[in-house]
């Protein structure tokens, strides 16, 4: 158990090395801890306290962003964070007309981000300015990821429903996967690049497939009444992890029944308010897949391995 926020935590990330995590609370707080030891090793004042979303670039692992309810985009170097002091971002990027929900990094000098004004931006970091807008959904964008396969694609779930897949290079929407009943709080890619998981607030998680065009898998269960807020797979793609209101975190088995989870993270050593983000320390070289971390309302994040 990961200690020392408090406010609600709202959003975690992983580093590409598979050893930190950086996660966001309404404290006004974005804290980078080793998920390993338990140790902080950094902490960034923010100048809103309403952070949504924060986000680790995954190659060198020295930038951190992060957005929410001030429609920026703020991102920070660690190297030259020295602890106790006003953190200053190195970019603020702003053009997005509403709250931001959502921020991914392409490398270190692009990032994505989502926002309530229904429209993704890749963004160049080092000009502080917006390279292409992505519009299609016609609700709240509340959720993005990058494929891992392929640097040029990145899905996109909103309040409209739908799940979206764009094209980076040309800014167009090459599919669209519809069959949730309510906001898409929540997207992931598949490890393997062909396949999409989702979470919505119609409590169900679905997994669609790209190569298929359609709904693969729908995991859901007449005790589950309450909404998801995050989904991540394992690191084979085989599990899928998803947290709920209910304070827990249920692991779908792929490959089996949809509607029993494999296994649930709760109980005494479970969080004891809404789980609010998780993520599985997948990375690029492998190395990583080996723990899943969860961030709750309760102020904690738990890794579980």
């Amino acid at each position: 158990t990961l200690k020392g926020h408090f406010g609600k935590v709202y959003a975690l990330d992983w580093s590409g090395d598979a050893e930190r995590v950086v996660s966001a609370s309404q404290d006004g707080k974005l804290i980078v801890w080793n998920g390993i030891t338990g140790n902080k090793i950094s902490a960034i004042p923010l100048r809103s306290s309403w952070v949504m979303t924060c986000a680790f670039e995954k190659t060198e692992g020295q930038m951190v962003a992060c957005g929410g309810l001030d429609n920026l985009c703020s991102i920070y170097t660690l190297d030259s964070q020295n602890t106790g002091l006003p953190g200053r971002a190195m970019r603020e990027l702003s053009a997005h007309d509403g709250y931001l929900s959502c921020c991914k990094f392409i490398d270190t000098t692009k990032i994505l981000t989502s926002s309530g004004d229904s429209t993704c931006m890749a963004w160049d970091i080092e000009r502080g300015e917006s390279i292409t807008t992505f519009r299609g959904h016609t609700g709240d964008t509340m959720s993005l990821a990058t494929c891992p396969t392929d640097k040029n694609l990145f899905v996109s779930g909103s309040c409209d429903a739908n799940a979206k897949i764009w094209d980076i290079r040309t800014g167009s929407c090459i599919q669209t996967f519809k069959g949730h009943e309510s906001d898409i709080n929540s997207v992931e890619f598949c490890p393997n690049g062909t396949a999409i998981g989702s979470g919505s607030d119609d409590s169900t998680c679905r997994i669609f497939d790209m190569r298929s065009y359609g709904e693969v898998t729908c995991f859901t269960n007449d005790k589950i009444t309450c909404g998801i807020t995050s989904v991540d797979f394992s690191s084979s793609g085989r599990y899928f992890f998803a947290g709920y209101d209910s304070f827990v975190c249920h692991a779908w088995d792929a490959l089996g029944k949809t509607d029993a989870p494999a296994m649930s993270f709760s109980g005494s050593s479970g969080h004891e308010n809404r789980v609010s983000c998780l993520g599985v320390n997948r990375n690029a070289n492998g190395t990583g897949g080996t723990a899943l971390c969860t961030g709750s309302w309760d102020t904690f994040l738990k890794v579980w391995a």
